[in-house]
């Protein structure tokens, strides 16, 4: 039987690597970005820590522009962290079992 590594990867507010799976990914796909939930999302990913300093750190670095290589408009990045944030939320609450 094959031992499987785990894929690392970067997170773009803190830049320290993890494993993927402790890891939320984000996606651009049509001038949007969205947290994929499922990991199966299309567009290009990149992945944030479930830390909410790390998404604020992101916010602040422009990371998503220099991650994506283009200009994204701010509404839009705004957007992408309120949803990141929310399921930052999300995934805490469901691991304290509330």
């Amino acid at each position: 039987m094959k031992d499987r590594r785990t894929p690392m990867r970067r997170c773009i507010g803190c830049r320290e690597s993890f494993p993927q799976n402790q890891l939320i990914r984000l996606t651009l796909h049509d001038e949007a970005i969205h947290v994929d939930r499922d990991g199966k999302s299309p567009g290009r990913g990149v992945y944030l820590c479930k830390n909410p300093e790390c998404i604020e750190k992101a916010r602040k670095s422009r990371a998503f522009q220099r991650n994506y290589k283009r200009e994204i408009k701010m509404e839009i990045t705004d957007a992408a962290f309120d949803e990141a944030s929310a399921f930052v939320k999300e995934v805490v609450n469901g691991e304290e079992g509330i």
